[in-house]
């Protein structure tokens, strides 16, 4: 699965709301995504926020090896609650 990087497909509000969820409550997270158009990656983070530019929406997080992440929602594939 390939993602145009220029059109962005918004998420359903549910899970919008689990993602808002998670970072009011501080739930750590384990994530699935598309990095770089087509390679997936997976790691245990920390969402911190919900930003909007241009057009899309990215979460904000930290890995438990304090590297910053911004992943756009539309490229998360899989996504569990953790804690």
């Amino acid at each position: 699965m390939v993602y145009n990087n220029d059109s962005y497909k918004p998420v359903s509000c549910d899970l919008h709301s689990q993602y808002e969820l998670a970072i009011m409550h501080k739930n750590k997270l384990q994530l699935s995504w598309l990095s770089n158009g087509e390679t997936i990656s997976e790691s245990n983070i920390s969402p911190l926020d919900i930003q909007a530019k241009n057009k899309a929406e990215y979460l904000i997080a930290v890995t438990t090896t304090n590297k910053n992440l911004r992943i756009r929602l539309d490229h998360i594939i899989e996504m569990r609650i953790l804690s």
